[in-house]
Order: C-alpha cells, then structure tokens, then sequence
C-alpha cells in the first residue's frame, strides 16, 4: 500500500494555502463540504505523486512530516524560505538517494525536501 492523500493542520488556513501556492506552485481550493477543508492538487495525474489537503487545527495540536521531491534542492529551499518557511537542518547527503533537508512552513508543520540523485555520495 502506498499513501494516498496527506493533511496538513493549520492554525490560519488562509495563510498556509498562500505559502504552498508560492513555495511549490500547488493548486489548491476550498472544499464546498461543511467543513474547513482546502483540496490541494500537487501536480497533473500523469506525475507519480499525492494530493492532500489543508484543514483548520481549531486548537487541536497535529503535526504532519510529509517529504516533497523536488528538481533543485537548494531553488526549492530558496522558494520555500522567500515564502515564509524556515529550515530546520541543513542540506543532508543520503548516499545513493539523493539530498534532503527539513523546514517548517508558516505554520509550524515539519516536512521534507528530497532531491533524488543515485550518484549522490
């Protein structure tokens, strides 16, 4: 089994929607169900890859560690900070893997970058 669909809690949802729409470019759009529910698409079908969503934490404490590959690991960490987002590590070498750093976005949520590279030592 593979994962399908992630969550992301959010003490402003508004906020975090603007973040990953600047950060990763993501669509992302408000659910018309009863709750506070944002759908986000990450990329077109054809792509390997999940979609998620954004929801109100409402005070409850949730966190999420999702790992988001990406093309470019230091672009992709320049977006992310010039997007509110903070690093909480640096650039890690996973030998035979790739690159791979830790940040949280505006708020608070940890996650990933990966930068697949099997050459990477």
């Amino acid at each position: 089994m593979r994962v399908v669909h992630f969550e992301l809690p959010a003490e402003k949802p508004d906020r975090a929607v603007k973040f990953y729409q600047k950060a990763f470019g993501w669509k992302i759009e408000k659910w018309a169900g009863p709750m506070d529910y944002w759908n986000i698409t990450t990329g077109p079908d054809s792509e390997m890859g999940i979609n998620g969503a954004i929801m109100s934490n409402e005070g409850t404490i949730r966190q999420t560690v999702n790992t988001i590959g990406v093309g470019n690991l230091k672009d992709a960490a320049a977006k992310v900070i010039a997007a509110g987002g903070k690093r909480l590590s640096p650039d890690q070498t996973v030998p035979g893997i790739g690159y791979f750093a830790y940040f949280t976005d505006t708020e608070g949520n940890p996650f990933g970058l990966m930068q697949p590279d099997k050459n990477a030592t």
